[in-house]
C-alpha cells in the first residue's frame, strides 16, 4: 500500500485534461481508493456531463462549485464567482481533515487561478496543506509556474488539431 500521495497537474491548451484526471480516478477506485471529484466551472444541469454519471456509479463523490464561468455567462456577477471559488477552497480544506480520502481531483482549479477568481497563494496554501498520503490532481489551462514547480507530475496537453477548427461542435459522449 502506498504511503505518500503526490501532486499531479494536467494543463495546456489541448483537449483531455479532465479526461486524464477521470482516468486516474477510475484507476484508483479499481484499487479500492476513496476518490472525490471537486469541480469548478462545470454545470451538469446545463451540459449533462456524462462522466459525472459514470463517476457516481463507481462511488466517486462529486462536489460542484462556481458552476458558471463568465466566458459563457456574461451577466454573472464576478464577485459571486470568486465567493463560490473560495467556498470550494474551504470545502477542500474540510475534506483534508477526513483521512479516509485517498485521492481528490480539483477539476479546473487552474482556470480559477488563471482567471483571477482564486489567488495563486490560496491554491498554493492548499498544496502545502495536503495530507501526506493524499493524491491530489489539479486540472485546467494556465497552471502557474509556482504550482507547476510544486507538483510532482505535470502533463501539458497540447492542441495539435481539433474538430472545432473544422466547425464541428462539441459532441455528446465525446466532448461532454
Amino acid at each position: 500500500m502506498r504511503n505518500k500521495g503526490l501532486i499531479q497537474v494536467y494543463t495546456g491548451d489541448g483537449k483531455g485534461k479532465s479526461t486524464a484526471a477521470i482516468g486516474q480516478a477510475v484507476r484508483a477506485v479499481g484499487h479500492n481508493f476513496k476518490v472525490g471529484f471537486v469541480s469548478f466551472f462545470k454545470d451538469p444541469d446545463v451540459f449533462g456531463y456524462g462522466e459525472y454519471e459514470s463517476l457516481q456509479k463507481l462511488g466517486i463523490k462529486i462536489f460542484l462549485f462556481a458552476r458558471k464561468h463568465p466566458h459563457f455567462y456574461k451577466e454573472i456577477n464576478l464577485d459571486e464567482v470568486r465567493e463560490e471559488c473560495l467556498k470550494g477552497v474551504d470545502f477542500i480544506k474540510e475534506l483534508f481533515q477526513d483521512e479516509s480520502w485517498d485521492m481528490l481531483v480539483l477539476d479546473e482549479m487552474n482556470i480559477a487561478v488563471r482567471d483571477g477568481f482564486l489567488k495563486e497563494k490560496e491554491v498554493f496554501s492548499l498544496l502545502e496543506a495536503k495530507p501526506e498520503r493524499l493524491e491530489l490532481i489539479l486540472t485546467g489551462r494556465g497552471a502557474t509556474e509556482r504550482i507547476i514547480k510544486k507538483a510532482d507530475l505535470v502533463s501539458e496537453i497540447k492542441e495539435v488539431k481539433h474538430p472545432y477548427d473544422q466547425g464541428i461542435k462539441g459532441r455528446e459522449g465525446i466532448e461532454y
